[in-house]
């Protein structure tokens, strides 16, 4: 696949220009990543509730809040990006905070109390089925390395192939450390999103539908540490939503033989 070739194609038609699509991309990338998480909620109940403020009838409260602080998590991303914000653990932490605003915990432990609604750092250990997760004491060193990798490399002239492994390499790699008790995956996505809106690349999503392979690439990886194994998952979605955009849009700019718009009564 030919992703650079994809992304000049995506930008010349123009697709971001189109009136509302940035923020219907934006509703895309919250309803799927908090679906990830176990949101009920569909991508249109989604719209409606960011767009109006209204909760879906019958969905736990909980997976509205996971929406809006999503939502408001993303733009917090977006505007960082724009300001070339420098990537730090203080940063880091401030995306997790307004992801588990509403839905955080407080953890008690022996090492003290974590507010995990505070973007505070892990204070126990955690794993995931087969995959554990780093010491809890080694988190905020690896946490610290990682975004002063990133915030070097980000600054370097890299092609966009290279652009695009970066972001995903970061996602991985964060939710790799699971520094939280709370949103690890939604905030290492925000993470990718956020240097991808850095070199003002479309924003990949992981399609929820795609949950299982998601994550058997992301335990493969660990496996077999062999990051091309991630890369590769990542491009492969990030190439389906691409030309997914592009057809949605050559179909609505060139609509097939007797395919035009009817008004229906």
């Amino acid at each position: 696949m030919d992703l650079p070739a994809l992304i000049n194609r995506y930008k010349s038609l123009g697709i971001d220009d189109v009136i509302d699509h940035e923020k219907f991309n934006l509703i895309s990338i919250v309803h799927h990543s908090t679906k990830i998480e176990g949101s009920t909620l569909t991508e249109v109940e989604a719209q409606v509730l960011i767009n109006e403020g209204l909760t879906p009838k019958g969905k736990p409260i909980h997976d509205s809040l996971m929406v809006t602080d999503h939502y408001a998590a993303l733009l917090f991303t977006l505007n960082a990006a724009r300001e070339k914000r420098d990537i730090t653990v203080n940063f880091i932490k401030e995306i997790n905070a307004l992801v588990v605003k509403s839905t955080g915990k407080i953890y008690n432990t022996v090492f003290g109390t974590v507010d995990s609604t505070t973007g505070a750092f892990r204070k126990g250990n955690v794993s995931a089925g087969t995959t554990y997760f780093p010491n809890f004491d080694k988190v905020e060193t690896l946490t610290d390395q990682l975004a002063a990798k990133l915030n070097g490399l980000i600054k370097e002239t890299i092609t966009i192939t290279d652009q695009l492994n970066l972001s995903f390499d970061a996602h991985f790699n964060l939710v790799s450390i699971h520094p939280f008790y709370d949103g690890n995956g939604r905030t290492s996505r925000l993470l990718m999103n956020y240097i991808q809106a850095y070199y003002n690349l479309p924003l990949a999503i992981i399609d929820s539908e795609a949950k299982a392979e998601y994550i058997q690439a992301l335990v493969d990886t660990r496996e077999k540490d062999d990051i091309q194994i991630f890369r590769d998952f990542m491009a492969s979605e990030y190439t389906k939503l691409l030309e997914n955009e592009i057809r949605k849009f050559e179909e609505i700019d060139k609509p097939k033989k007797g395919k035009g718009f009817n008004l229906m009564f």
